[in-house]
This record gives structure tokens, sequence and C-alpha cells, in this order.
């Protein structure tokens, strides 16, 4: 299984947080991998970039995204199955460029962590998301780049990790 990262609009491939999250995965034994997306400043053309590199990929992926990440990641989620989806303080809902409003991931399991104090997207559209779609939420006291709560987001992605169905 493969951990397949898509970061936000104005960080890149191996930023704090996904280098957090990557050091749990290969704890874990999985391969993991961020796409970059510098350059790219419209999630559409974000989402194709994913698309294009799952293509490549014969085994179960995990996505993870954050903020437009986590946007790209459900999007693609919601064409494809994939074997989970770990979403952190993910741009939905948030209309524009973000077309997609009504998606629903094809994830067995689905996990959403988002800042209370978030100041770029609500905290409640997770909690939207999340109702609709099952998936499991998590709310932390931080702003939008939860960079202050890294040991938690960590501990977090290791109990999703944990619950994930392996080949």
């Amino acid at each position: 299984m493969r951990i397949v990262f898509s970061h936000g609009k104005e960080s890149g491939p191996w930023g704090t947080k996904i280098s957090r999250l990557a050091e749990e995965a290969t704890n874990e034994g999985l391969a993991a991998e961020s796409i970059d997306y510098r350059g790219l400043a419209h999630p559409g053309a974000r989402v194709d970039r994913l698309r294009a590199h799952l293509e490549r990929l014969d085994e179960p992926v995990v996505l993870a995204g954050s903020s437009m990440g986590g946007y790209v990641s459900s999007v693609v989620a919601s064409e494809r199955p994939v074997a989970g989806l770990f979403l952190l303080a993910p741009a939905l809902f948030v209309g524009g460029d973000y077309e997609v409003r009504d998606h629903r991931p094809k994830a067995p399991a689905i996990t959403v962590v988002h800042g209370w104090e978030d100041e770029l997207i609500p905290w409640r559209h997770s909690v939207d998301f999340a109702r609709e779609n099952g998936a499991t939420l998590h709310l932390l006291p931080d702003g939008h780049r939860l960079n202050a709560n890294l040991d938690d987001l960590a501990v977090l992605f290791q109990l999703f990790l944990h619950g994930l169905e392996r080949p």
C-alpha cells in the first residue's frame, strides 16, 4: 500500500506536516510519496496531475491532502476507489474554482482533521463533509496550518493507518 500526499496551495511537497506524516507511514512499512503541485494554482489542474499519477500505480493507495490538497484528494477519491482518505483542513465547500461540491469519496476509511481557529477554511465545512460521508472528524485548537499540533496529527494519522484494511 502507498500513501500519496497532496500539499496545499502555498506549501510544497515536503513541508513540515507532510514530512512528519510520511515518517509515520514509513514506520508502518508503507511507501510514501508527495506530488509537487508548485506552479499549478488552479485546483482542477492539480486534480488532473493526481489522476495522471495514480494511473501509473498498480497498488492500493491512500490519499492524504492538506487544504487545497485535501480538496484535490477528495475529488479524485470520489472518482476512483482508494484504500483511505486523510484530510487536513480541506478546502471543501468554498465555491469558485473549487467547483465540485457534492462528491462522495469511494474510501472505506475517511478521517478529517481541522483547526477550530482556522482563518481560511471554516471548520464547519469539515463537519458537514464528515457528517455527509460518515468520516471520523477531529477538531484541534489550531489554525489552518495545524503546525501547533504536529504530535497530535502524527498520533491521529497512526490511528487512521492502523484502522486500514491491508492487502
